[in-house]
């Protein structure tokens, strides 16, 4: 049950996430590059939800091989497509506000522009990296198989991995831990600088100010901190899931309790990122206010609309 609450949770928020800032991107002459790079993880996260969670939903109901190997490729392929593009964005989300709240001196302004000017190509390169990485899905993934075929993450029923070589499987795994490990040591360096510029420009204008403006009130701390919470919870699941997988793939016997809180963590920065993203951004309270003032100015109308009728027939 907590994994089709995540799943539902996760699915209404990132399209509302991405609906959002597409609208504030096609309706704003002057946007920030970062909402780019939203629009791209809540998209990827979308991804990961639909692909990986319907499928283990339609699992959990008891349905099986309601795939066939053609659909199996095409669907695993999918969801490490949309893994590996969630890991992008959220390294290129942390060095691009790392990159915005750092000193205003020349070499910072020189790098900021041409960071802001190369968001769209980042994202470009980001789809191709994942696109070629993860081509191994569409040649080692099939449909179910009997039990001396190993399983699809761990224990999937409605696909299976094929066994291949000691020399591929090592080979793939290197890739993947090597693109992993570099976007992640990426945003939290990006992570750690944010939080050294954070606390010195905490200290300054304490100094400066005393007890008055808060520096939380400025958005680009409130988005350097946003960044923040996402890296941090990305960085703590992803240590998670692998101490989990190392130690469900060094047991001799399968432990369902590990293989499926594997499986409700392993969507979990998908379907809970959206909040801190929800939650750090002003733009959010606003939305949400002008939306509530229309609804009651709508109600009102409708009110009176309801009362002219009666007051004539009164009259």
């Amino acid at each position: 049950m907590v994994f089709l609450f995540q799943m539902g949770i996760g699915i209404s928020l990132n399209l509302f996430l991405f609906l959002f800032y597409s609208r504030t991107v096609t309706a704003s002459r002057k946007f920030s590059p970062s909402d780019l790079i939203l629009i791209h993880l809540a998209f990827s996260n979308a991804v990961i939800l639909l692909s990986f969670g319907l499928s283990e939903t339609l699992s959990y109901w008891g349905l099986r091989n309601f795939l066939s190997d053609v659909g199996c490729k095409i669907l695993m392929y999918v969801y490490r497509v949309g893994r590996g593009l969630s890991i992008c964005s959220t390294c290129l989300l942390s060095v691009f506000q790392a990159v915005t709240i750092s000193p205003g001196t020349t070499r910072w302004a020189r790098i900021k522009a041409r960071l802001a000017r190369g968001v769209v190509l980042s994202c470009l390169l980001s789809w191709g990296l994942s696109l070629l990485v993860d081509l191994d899905a569409l040649f080692n993934i099939t449909g179910p198989r009997n039990s001396s075929v190993a399983r699809m993450m761990l224990d999937l029923k409605y696909c299976s991995k094929l066994s291949d070589s000691a020399e591929t499987t090592l080979l793939i795994a290197v890739v993947f831990s090597l693109r992993d490990l570099f976007f992640v040591g990426l945003m939290s360096l990006a992570s750690g600088y944010m939080v050294f510029v954070l606390h010195r420009h905490h200290r300054q204008v304490r100094h400066l100010h005393g007890s008055g403006r808060s520096s939380g009130e400025m958005p680009e701390v409130q988005a350097a901190k946003r960044v923040v919470a996402l890296v941090t919870l990305y960085v703590l699941l992803y240590g998670r899931q692998s101490v989990m997988l190392s130690v469900i793939l060094n047991r001799k016997e399968k432990s369902p309790l590990l293989t499926n809180s594997h499986l409700v963590f392993s969507i979990t920065f998908s379907s809970m990122s959206p909040l801190l993203m929800i939650h750090g951004d002003r733009r959010m309270r606003t939305f949400w206010k002008r939306e509530s003032a229309v609804s009651h100015v709508d109600s009102a109308v409708e009110f009176q609309g309801s009362r002219l009728p009666a007051q004539r027939e009164n009259s």
